[in-house]
């Protein structure tokens, strides 16, 4: 996991989770903003160090066999940025592109992980939210073929049964890696500035003491 720290004393500590194109220079510049907004920042290399730049390379790189599962080296840097943060009353927060949203989603319903604050690109996963305790925002493509209707259905009703915060943000005429500049095909600045400051001030409103 790649550190970034903020100029002063951290606003609350940030986990970043990068979707199936590996850590690219996307989340690295992602990253660097949210330190810049004065949170520790933590980028997690789910594919050590491996990046994709098409769809087989990046089906090959989720599929391939690891050393450590993901949800165990999530596990490993969440208590990692913890520990960085130099104090035991930092809040953590989680922010998931993509497949990376998917895993935001699963830690979030998970309480042992403490998140207080968790924000979702691009991915929608059900399951059962009644021991999360992390207020939630979720950023989402006009087109997308990744995330079925349904399924994001599915899971906002199953928050709205628990105890979460959540509100949704849609974004006119984007597709899915909007908010990613790596794929400038799909790359909406606009977009993906707008839903910066939105994370922001999430992210400082759950985590900032």
């Amino acid at each position: 996991m790649e550190l970034i720290a903020p100029s002063g004393a951290p606003r609350g500590a940030v986990l970043v989770i990068h979707s199936w194109w590996g850590l690219t220079a996307s989340f690295s510049k992602y990253g660097s903003m949210v330190a810049d907004a004065g949170f520790l920042v933590g980028l997690t290399d789910l594919f050590e160090g491996r990046t994709a730049k098409t769809e087989a390379e990046a089906r090959a790189l989720r599929a391939r066999p690891r050393r450590t599962p993901m949800y165990k080296t999530l596990g490993e840097d969440l208590a990692s940025l913890a520990a960085a943060t130099g104090s035991a009353t930092t809040r953590l927060g989680v922010v998931g592109f993509s497949m990376g949203g998917h895993w935001a989603v699963w830690l979030s319903q998970r309480p042992q992980y403490n998140l207080r604050a968790t924000v979702l690109y691009c991915s929608a996963r059900a399951g059962d939210f009644s021991n999360c305790r992390s207020s939630i925002i979720a950023h989402f493509a006009e087109h997308d073929p990744w995330v079925r209707v349904s399924a994001r259905k599915r899971m906002e009703n199953a928050i709205r049964k628990s105890q979460c915060d959540y509100s949704a943000y849609d974004y006119p005429g984007t597709k899915h890696w909007f908010a990613e500049a790596a794929r400038p095909s799909e790359f909406d600045e606009s977009a993906a500035r707008l839903a910066l400051d939105r994370d922001v001030t999430h992210l400082a409103s759950n985590l900032d003491p």
